[in-house]
């Protein structure tokens, strides 16, 4: 059994059962989805080669919820907007700005929990008041969009294709004053690490 602060290891058998080791027994995708929800830490092996293969697990948990009855929550434009930061110069700051607007959405969930347990049995008046972390919520969706889309300035120097209308000059100029300079990363991480900072301060 795995100490306290150390995930559990789920392992994945070849006919696709999976055995929980800290409690012995064998459990399923809904299991693991109520794992996550209580905040129990886990990794998912492949029995035979002892990969982890907690990714595409957890990736196949969101498939099985988001094909359930009233359980949908990714937006069609979301999903068609994420395929197409696959292979995308942008793919490689999507998941940490997703991973920080998730955590940051996160703490402001459990204020907006806690004010709703304090609303209970109040007057209307005390009620309206939920609607401010509600009104944060969006500001900070809104805040992390821009600053996202600040961060997609530094790989799109140029116009999308089809902008250059009548009497505007071709995109191909402004590729001349493109930088190609080797510190172009370490901007990168520089402009990921302010958005941190700011989601840190939104919080």
């Amino acid at each position: 059994m795995a100490a306290k602060d150390e995930p559990i290891i789920i392992k994945k058998y070849a006919n696709r059962r999976l055995y929980n080791t800290g409690t012995s027994t064998y459990v399923t995708l809904e299991d693991l989805a109520d794992m996550v929800k209580k905040g129990e830490e886990f990794t998912v092996q492949d029995a035979k080669t002892g990969d982890d293969i907690t990714h595409p697990v957890l990736t196949q948990i969101i498939f099985e919820l988001e094909n359930k009855d009233g359980q949908n929550m990714l937006p069609i434009p979301f999903l068609r907007q994420l395929i197409a930061f696959y292979g995308d110069q942008m793919q490689m700051i999507v998941p940490s700005f997703l991973e920080q607007s998730m955590i940051a959405f996160a703490k402001e969930q459990e204020r907006f929990r806690e004010q709703m347990k304090g609303a209970i049995g109040k007057s209307p008046l005390d009620m309206m008041k939920i609607t401010t972390p509600i009104k944060a919520l969006e500001e900070q969706t809104r805040r992390n969009m821009e600053m996202f889309q600040n961060a997609m300035r530094l790989f799109t120097p140029f116009p999308p294709a089809g902008t250059n209308g009548p009497g505007t000059a071709p995109a191909e100029p402004a590729r001349k004053d493109a930088p190609e300079k080797p510190d172009d990363l370490q901007e990168l991480k520089e402009q990921i690490a302010a958005m941190q900072r700011k989601l840190d301060t939104m919080s």
